[in-house]
């Protein structure tokens, strides 16, 4: 590594207080399978009605984890372990509670609120199922109780691939591509794996070139960008092709679910298509906003598009303009996320600013989140993960995590054993050309501060050769293992190691 960006390698103080939140949160054991029922602080109230589901609070909260990892390739044991929790949810009851009880047609369709106005297409209002509304067992395709294998809930099956993909990506663990069961609930339990949810979606796309449904009767790009975004990562781990069925249906969705004006500025981008009515709702230029996080990895100049006309609208870049504080978050959050990622240093920086009058940034002991002025007993979980992403992030960060993956890392030296959360890891990473790893030690418990602790580096070529130095002074408080490993003696504090390999000392 000729040059090492510290802003690439190290984590930041409010990244590593939100890991430490959502590692005990992850950690804390609920049920989420049927007759339980979820612990409240995972978010079931963001953005109704399409988002007001626990499992996207799961889904949002593994971005800035994945991103996190990526900062410290060489210790990935806790975030491995959060991801490893999220998608055991995703697996739950709770998690497809949307699918497996929203029956037919809603039966409160007549009395929606009249902000659903825009979500509907106005012909039908009052005899149209809202989006979120999942619809389950109308004609044409019947009832379908498995959640994955439905000919509908794309949105459903597309995100948990992308969960299952991070997971794969930072642990290399291969546990959830062996067959597991999902919903558990009698004769409704189905069996599935990371590859075949893939080959099952690709499947059901090549035969759709409009795209998959949601819910039923719903076409979203959405839930397409997002779910192509989990088979793009699928071909990075497995080495295969199923990302080519995203490629045909964007140059369909070009043509027929957004258009732009000859500046490149979006005229209108769709909520959602629906074929029975042939119908596409219409969610202007600003729809884009979230597409965009989907996009950046696969086509990032079109996502950028998106972005920088929301940038100009909400006035982001422009001093003499106050930025809004949106009714939903979600849309801050948004931007702040897609300021960081395409390296928009003016915006980011005003979006930094209004959180810290308006967000409530709040250190409870060493964990850190956002209140976003809601009142609530526990941090709104989307939002706060949502917001992680712009934080733990950096300019390309997520374009790199799938187009520029480091798969390097797991043959690479690696930290375990670490006692988080009494102490953390603010930098990890191993440069091969020295045979170096990097290594910042970080205290998660104030009052642990001097205590004695331990950990283990794994996968050094020659354990018995290495030279550790500590703040720049030579260590000797180290001793091989069984296994190749060495095992390191320190106190909780901030330490700064260097670890040589072998003949490279």
């Amino acid at each position: 590594m000729a040059h090492i960006d510290a802003a690439q390698t190290t984590t930041s103080d409010r990244a590593r207080g939100w890991l430490r939140y959502l590692h005990r949160k992850a950690c804390t054991p609920d049920n989420w399978n049927k007759g339980g029922q979820p612990l409240e602080w995972w978010d079931d109230r963001s953005t109704p009605p399409m988002l007001n589901f626990c499992r996207f609070d799961l889904l949002d909260s593994s971005y800035a984890v994945a991103l996190m990892a990526d900062k410290t390739p060489a210790w990935r044991e806790v975030h491995a372990g959060i991801l490893d929790q999220l998608v055991t949810r995703h697996t739950t009851y709770h998690s497809a509670i949307d699918w497996l009880t929203q029956i037919g047609h809603d039966p409160k369709r007549a009395q929606y609120p009249e902000a659903y106005r825009g979500l509907i297409p106005a012909e039908h209002w009052g005899n149209y199922d809202a989006p979120g509304w999942t619809a389950n067992g109308i004609e044409p395709w019947g009832l379908q109780m498995d959640p994955v294998g439905a000919d509908g809930n794309l949105f459903y099956k597309g995100f948990f691939l992308l969960i299952l993909g991070l997971h794969r990506y930072v642990s290399g663990d291969d546990k959830w591509n062996q067959p597991f069961d999902m919903v558990r609930d009698g004769e409704d339990t189905f069996t599935w794996s990371h590859s075949g949810i893939a080959e099952h979606l690709v499947s059901q796309w090549r035969a759709r070139p409009e795209g998959c449904h949601c819910e039923n009767t719903k076409i979203w790009p959405y839930c397409l960008t997002g779910a192509g975004l989990g088979l793009m990562m699928h071909d990075t781990l497995f080495g295969t092709r199923h990302h080519e069925v995203f490629d045909t249906w964007w140059e369909y969705a070009l043509k027929n679910y957004m258009s732009f004006t000859p500046q490149g500025d979006p005229e209108w981008v769709a909520l959602y298509y629906d074929p029975i009515i042939d119908h596409v709702q219409n969610g202007g230029p600003m729809a884009g906003v979230p597409v965009a996080l989907y996009l950046a990895p696969q086509r990032p100049a079109v996502a950028r598009r998106f972005y920088d006309f929301a940038a100009n609208a909400l006035g982001l870049r422009a001093p003499e303009r106050q930025i809004p504080v949106l009714p939903d978050r979600r849309g801050n959050v948004l931007a702040y996320a897609l300021a960081t990622e395409f390296g928009d240093d003016v915006a980011r920086r005003r979006i930094e600013e209004l959180a810290e009058r308006a967000f409530e940034p709040a250190w409870i002991g060493a964990e850190f989140s956002w209140g976003f002025g809601l009142n609530e007993r526990h941090p709104r979980g989307q939002m706060n993960a949502t917001m992680m992403v712009g934080e733990a992030g950096g300019e390309g960060a997520w374009w790199r995590l799938f187009n520029e993956p480091n798969l390097e890392k797991f043959n690479q030296p690696t930290v375990v054993g670490v006692d988080f959360p009494t102490i953390g890891i603010s930098e990890a990473f191993y440069e091969a050309s020295a045979r170096t790893l990097y290594l910042t030690t970080d205290v998660g418990d104030d009052a642990a501060r001097g205590r004695p602790t331990w950990f283990r580096v794994q996968n050094l070529r020659d354990p018995r050769n290495c030279r550790v130095t500590c703040d720049g002074s030579e260590f000797t408080n180290w001793w091989t293992l069984a296994g190749g490993e060495i095992q390191i003696a320190a106190h909780v504090n901030v330490h700064s190691f260097r670890i040589t390999d072998g003949a490279g000392a």
